[in-house]
């Protein structure tokens, strides 16, 4: 029964509590960001106990780690920096349209005359495409459209939700309600978009996190051996370990490679799963990737020549996709075509 004083109702408790925590930390408020939020404590959580149990109950990982201290240190130091660079990437913003709206609104300004140059306002995230450009909407419409094919409409690329026109590439979240640039997935485990502005530090962490988990399953095998000393129960624990780390290790591997094959090839997950259904792409023969500059260049891209998370490619012209469609020849090896 409920609790009834002289001005009515006397509030629960456990709401009173979540209040003030809501009130004291605001981002829990969100259940989006309260969830992401859980995922982060959760994964800094398992790999403190997957370590923890280690160094508690098995005495042999203790004698081996005063033995050799510089291996457990180094090991120590890659789970710290595969936790950093989770965090740092789940952070990282993937490259919004509305940003990159905004850092051509600013450039636009910079260029005019001085009277003109106080133009450019500071607006939210969720203020639209055309509210935010304002008398630039033309300007960054003929940027956009020029980087399609010529007799292109540019209804077709409206984003109704964010009333953007968007370039080639990019793709409205439904998640983080807003427009991506090369948008590739939205990653429910870092609670963010994988884009053009985060994808080389997603690839680095699966890679971290790879390496992280070949390790650790390698010290769980090393000291799997059984001891009259040390009780059944751990043996069992470690044997269930290593098989949740088998399967992590599986798709890990999966993943990597994959996200490796679309970084030599310079596609995205979104243009492989769903070409037939991006209308600038749908006459586009399957074997061709019509944003590939050659696997070197796509890397040395990928890693090192992004100036701007706001940079934009455009889409081939038809002789140029007309040359992609050829099969390589022995000179074209040579000449390197293929890189």
């Amino acid at each position: 029964m409920e609790k009834t004083g002289c001005c009515g109702p006397s509030p629960n408790p456990s709401d009173l509590f979540t209040g003030r925590c809501f009130n004291a930390i605001p981002c829990l408020s969100d259940p989006v960001k309260r969830s992401t939020w859980c995922l982060r404590l959760g994964l800094v959580t398992l790999h403190m106990i997957l370590l923890g149990f280690m160094f508690v109950f098995v005495e042999e990982f203790r004698q081996n780690s005063k033995e050799h201290p510089w291996y457990t240190l180094i090991y120590m130091l890659l789970v710290v920096a595969t936790l950093v660079l989770y965090y740092f990437t789940s952070g990282s913003s993937p490259g919004y349209v509305i940003d990159a709206m905004r850092d051509f609104a600013e450039t636009e300004a910079s260029l005019r005359a001085p009277d003109f140059s106080n133009a450019v306002v500071t607006v939210d995230g969720n203020q639209s495409g055309q509210n935010l450009l304002g008398n630039n909407l033309t300007n960054w419409t003929n940027l956009v459209m020029d980087m399609y094919p010529p007799g292109t409409s540019v209804r077709d690329y409206t984003c109704p939700y964010c009333n953007v026109v968007q370039p080639p590439r990019a793709k409205h979240c439904h998640d983080c309600k807003k427009c991506v640039l090369q948008f590739d997935h939205h990653c429910v485990w870092l609670g963010t978009c994988i884009g053009q502005g985060n994808h080389c530090r997603f690839w680095w962490y699966i890679l971290e996190q790879t390496a992280v988990c070949i390790w650790t399953g390698f010290l769980y095998v090393e000291n799997l051996p059984a001891h009259s000393e040390r009780a059944m129960w751990v043996d069992v624990i470690m044997i269930i370990v290593i098989s949740i780390l088998l399967v992590a290790l599986m798709f890990l591997l999966l993943l990597l490679i994959f996200h490796s094959y679309l970084v030599m090839t310079n596609q995205t997950t979104y243009e492989i799963l769903r070409r037939r259904r991006i209308p600038y792409m749908r006459g586009i023969p399957g074997s061709v990737h019509p944003f590939s500059k050659g696997a070197c260049r796509n890397l040395y891209s990928f890693c090192f020549a992004r100036t701007s998370v706001y940079a934009m490619e455009p889409l081939p012209r038809a002789l140029e996709l007309e040359q992609m469609s050829k099969p390589y020849t022995c000179s074209d090896v040579v000449s390197c075509r293929c890189c």
